[in-house]
């Protein structure tokens, strides 16, 4: 298989902090930076651009159907929306019980959200045993849809709607959720069992139905993975991956979030954050 070189689009000087949760929406993609409080957008020619400073550390980036941005208070449990001011959608505690990480809005203005069981902001506090992914309602009502989970990460939309996969980190896999018309997860099975060294993060939808996701634990890539488990392409990375989403006018470029480090004292001291894009031959399909 041809090499995949990815090319700088954003390097280390241009003030990004650590960059999660990509999304193509229109001509640019979306993204959070945690640790600088904000929701940025980045061009393809490489044009950032801050939408909206937040008095907390946001992820779980999507949008609703009338442009409005949803996001979370990861260490809250609170999940907001932003259009042109800053509301309260719906609390999660009680329902989630630790930090929220990534999430995806459904086409009926469904939040999906995963609680990573894990405080990056204080390692002293014990991991969680046990994972979930909730969901809040346009009505802003809370429900848990799958427990049970290692580390509910990236999320995607199969494009009928009708498939959920998420990257559960710590277990090495992808795992697949049918999703019902009310919205519930049922179905659950192994979409994709990675090798023990493959710590899947933020993952993107192909239109062959492939994954890519990033994998920043050991020597961090960038890979496509098939249903089945098997990997058809490699991205060797400089600097950890964190986050991947397919953009650009055709939806043929891999934007890749990467850092050297997701450590809050490193990144506070010594930002790294940096963005990558490749140009892939199979466009990105599905949600987001």
């Amino acid at each position: 298989m041809p090499k995949l070189t990815p090319q700088v689009l954003v390097g280390a000087d241009h003030g990004l902090r650590f960059t999660e949760s990509p999304r193509w929406r229109e001509d640019r993609w979306w993204f959070v930076d945690i640790h600088d409080s904000a929701i940025k957008t980045v061009t393809p020619d490489g044009e950032l651009q801050t939408v909206v400073e937040l008095p907390f550390k946001p992820n779980a980036l999507g949008f609703l159907s009338d442009g409005s941005i949803v996001f979370s208070d990861a260490l809250k449990l609170a999940v907001y929306r932003w259009d042109g001011e800053l509301s309260p959608i719906a609390d999660l505690n009680g329902v989630s019980a630790f930090c929220l990480s990534d999430g995806i809005v459904d086409a009926h203005d469904r939040l999906y959200v995963g609680d990573i069981g894990y405080n990056f902001w204080d390692p002293s506090l014990a991991p969680v045993d046990t994972c979930v992914i909730a969901r809040v309602d346009p009505d802003g009502s809370t429900r848990v849809v799958a427990d049970g989970l290692t580390f509910p990460n990236g999320m995607v939309i199969t494009p009928d709607g009708g498939t959920l996969i998420v990257a559960e980190t710590m277990a090495q896999c992808l795992t697949a959720f049918d999703i019902l018309p009310d919205g519930s997860l049922a179905n659950r099975r192994v979409f994709a069992q990675l090798p023990d060294d493959v710590h899947p993060d933020g993952i993107a939808l192909d239109a062959e139905g492939a994954v890519w996701l990033a994998s920043p634990e050991h020597q961090p890539t960038v890979l496509r993975v098939r249903e089945g488990g098997q990997i058809v392409d490699t991205i060797e990375m400089d600097s950890h991956a964190y986050a991947v989403m397919l953009g650009g006018p055709e939806r043929r470029q891999l934007l890749i979030s990467a850092s050297h480090t997701h450590n809050p004292v490193e990144i506070a001291t010594a930002p790294s954050a940096t963005m990558r894009v490749v140009h892939v031959d199979v466009p990105g399909a599905g949600t987001p």
